[in-house]
């Protein structure tokens, strides 16, 4: 045990003196020009002892001491595991749909609103997943065709009156065009160019949003999107449709629900289809793709394109939702917000991306009374993540591993 402590002293010190240089800035510098210390001092304490043990705990599990209690769990949850997997797949994913059905007649306004947000995400993060998780490719800037989406749905609504269902199709088409226009000079990129490039085409796209006056009012944004409006049958005096405006916020979160289903059955039957075949051997290597006969530029150009489209699904109804567009809504933090989403659930994975998109979204809701703290326990938890498990929380069962990383 000793000796496991002498291997990681000198790191666990350097961090926490480096945590107390990052919290002072944080926590003693006040807006009136005040220095304190009491209150970075105090923070300061609790991470050290809640750090310590874990500490501890790591080195008396490194050397073996703590078999005695690791054994029996272990034991325990491969019984769980061996239990779970005994039961077909649809039987959980019956459980989870009518989980998903009943939430919002258990839950309050608060938790149906976090709810569809957590929908909205999904759909946000299976799209990127496409360019990311399948296709191998960084995409830095994919929150912008979530505003083009957006941007298309609240400028047929207010200009020409169309209605929901007939702009949703024109806000994926809209998006996928700009996937293709803004992909096609930067996919013969690879690697960290093609991350530079695909982040400056985003804040470009933005910057238009933000600049056109004369079709998107600027930064003003657009009022008076109409909500989602749908046809129910009435019985009265015969038998007519009746049109209403959608206003509860159950009937949203249902919406929601539908297009994150639509999502996750899109993208499972791209993944394992030819197209997904495809991207996955661009993924590991393009080169090698490339040789066997693999059209890697169009195959590509195809997940820009149908990632974009996913998130002008979600910029359409974030828009009808929110009845108000602004650029404000498509910054470069969403975009990052969302990549973290799918490197945090497993690239290429959809339970993982769901989980990943929950951990996310609806976890610092639930903490939210430590809303000073919840930004650091964000990155304090994306880097132990990519310490202990950089493959992600649920990873993709069909990963392939590189000659060189296997050499290596």
């Amino acid at each position: 045990m000793i000796h496991e402590f002498k291997k990681v002293w000198k790191q666990y010190t350097i961090g926490m003196l480096w945590l107390l240089g990052l919290l002072w800035p944080l926590l003693g510098i006040h807006g009136d020009g005040t220095l304190t210390f009491q209150e970075t001092i105090t923070a300061w304490i609790y991470l050290l002892a809640g750090s310590l043990v874990c500490l501890m705990i790591y080195v008396l599990k490194t050397s073996g001491s703590l078999k005695f209690i690791t054994a029996p769990f272990t034991r325990v949850t491969g019984g769980a595991r061996s239990a779970a997997t005994a039961l077909p797949s649809w039987v959980w994913i019956a459980i989870i749909l009518g989980f998903a059905l009943v939430y919002p007649q258990f839950a309050g306004r608060y938790g149906t609103d976090v709810a569809i947000n957590v929908m909205l995400y999904i759909c946000l993060g299976l799209g990127l997943n496409m360019v990311v998780g399948l296709a191998g490719m960084l995409d830095l800037g994919y929150i912008a065709f979530y505003g083009v989406g957006a941007y298309t749905y609240a400028l047929l609504n207010v200009t020409y009156g169309l209605a929901f269902w007939v702009c949703l199709p024109f806000a994926a088409l809209f998006a996928c065009l700009a996937g293709c226009i803004v992909g096609y000079p930067t996919l013969r990129m690879r690697g960290d160019y093609l991350a530079i490039v695909t982040l400056g085409f985003g804040e470009i796209i933005r910057i238009i949003l933000n600049n056109w006056m004369s079709l998107t009012n600027g930064p003003n944004g657009i009022l008076g999107i109409k909500p989602i409006g749908i046809y129910i049958p009435v019985f009265e005096n015969g038998f007519t449709f009746e049109h209403i405006w959608v206003k509860k916020l159950q009937l949203f979160y249902y919406f929601a629900l539908g297009l994150a289903i639509f999502a996750a059955i899109a993208v499972r039957r791209l993944n394992y289809s030819r197209v997904g075949r495809a991207w996955e051997s661009i993924r590991e290597d393009e080169t090698a793709a490339e040789l066997m006969g693999v059209n890697t530029f169009i195959y590509k150009l195809l997940a820009y394109a149908m990632g974009a489209a996913f998130a002008g699904l979600a910029g359409a109804f974030f828009a009808a939702r929110m009845k108000f567009v602004s650029p404000e809504s498509f910054t470069f933090l969403e975009s990052a917000m969302v990549l973290c989403m799918v490197v945090l659930g497993g690239m290429g994975s959809i339970p993982g991306i769901i989980l990943g998109v929950i951990a996310l979204i609806a976890l610092p809701e639930v903490f939210r009374e430590f809303e000073s703290y919840r930004m650091l326990v964000f990155g304090a938890t994306m880097v132990i993540m990519m310490l202990f498990r950089p493959s992600g929380l649920i990873p993709a069962k069909r990963v392939g591993t590189r000659s060189e990383e296997k050499e290596g």
